[in-house]
């Protein structure tokens, strides 16, 4: 049986300020539902801006992809109203598939996407909640959705169905890799089974370092 998830929105955002304690940045992290079809070329989502280039954005984390459930599940812990679109993602999906992992794919029309890795929460995001303390709430609730490269530009609309083609079993999933960043980072099978998979550029220079620390090179 062929594994489906629906994509029922898709969000873009402006550049807007924002008050991270005693300093201001500029985030695109505001996001809301866009109508009618959209472009979603290599580089993201048509007409959504990047406050920070250094750290989001780049074809490796084209579109952040969060579901329904997810932000569900946050409606009932946090004291801000949240909708699709709130967590900074461009694409809100109805839910997840079992063992989400690097290199699953989904094809709607022409468009192809690749899962890449799993969002890391900064005090960007902990601002956009009003809460200092839900990056640890974050880690915590293992939610961080995932990233995602544009392997084939095209156009969606709310309401397609993505086709999930799933990864080799010896990829691992977002879950473990995100677990793995918030511990310890002493699981090298771990590390190097993310370096043998299609993993975003950011994160593997980061589980690259880890691995040549942890052999001495």
């Amino acid at each position: 049986m062929a594994i489906q998830a629906r994509l029922t929105s898709i969000n873009a955002g402006s550049l807007r300020e924002l008050a991270i304690g005693d300093r201001t940045v500029q985030t695109g992290l505001f996001k809301t539902p866009l109508q009618g079809s959209t472009i979603v070329g290599v580089e993201g989502v048509e007409g959504d801006r990047i406050g920070s280039p250094k750290h989001h954005g780049g074809p490796d984390q084209a579109v952040y992809l969060y579901s329904e459930e997810d932000i569900e599940f946050w409606r009932g812990q946090l004291a801000v109203e949240c909708g699709p679109g709130f967590f900074g993602e461009n694409l809100t999906l109805d839910r997840w598939w079992p063992d989400l992992r690097i290199g699953d794919r989904l094809v709607a029309g022409d468009v192809t996407l690749e899962i890449t890795a799993p969002r890391i929460p900064c005090a960007t995001l902990a601002a956009r909640t009003g809460d200092p303390k839900f990056v640890r709430r974050f880690v915590e609730a293992a939610r961080p959705g995932a990233y995602a490269r544009v392997l084939m530009p095209g156009t969606l609309s709310p309401g397609d169905l993505f086709e999930v083609l799933l990864a080799p079993e010896s990829h691992p999933t977002i879950g473990a890799l995100f677990a793995l960043w918030h511990s310890d980072r002493s699981d090298l099978a771990l590390i190097r089974s993310a370096l043998a998979s299609p993993i975003g550029s950011r994160a593997r220079g980061a589980f690259e370092s880890w691995l040549q620390a942890a052999e001495g090179r």
